[in-house]
């Protein structure tokens, strides 16, 4: 099967939803969390370093819970940045 690249948009929502999960995990390990998540630490690591921008909705929800961090922050961590004076949507 062959992947198509990942758009720019792509891979920085990646990068940005990696780095709020590293910094929720801290000190505590990557085989620690993904364990507690019920994830492999490859997946994790995958994720982290944005390489699986777009992992599934229930290896996203068992991070939050393993991290302690709600779903809002997660998703809000993902949203495109609103450039300034950029109205956002609802």
């Amino acid at each position: 099967m062959v992947r198509v690249p990942l758009s720019p948009q792509e891979r920085a929502r990646g990068e940005r939803f990696g780095a709020l999960l590293r910094e929720a995990r801290g000190e505590r390990s990557m085989v620690e969390v993904a364990a507690a998540a019920g994830v492999s630490a490859e997946t994790l690591r995958k994720i982290e370093t944005g390489r699986a921008p777009t992992p599934a909705f229930f290896t996203v929800a068992a991070l939050a819970h393993a991290l302690g961090v709600s779903l809002d922050v997660l998703a809000g961590a993902c949203a495109e940045p609103v450039e300034e004076g950029e109205a956002r949507s609802a």
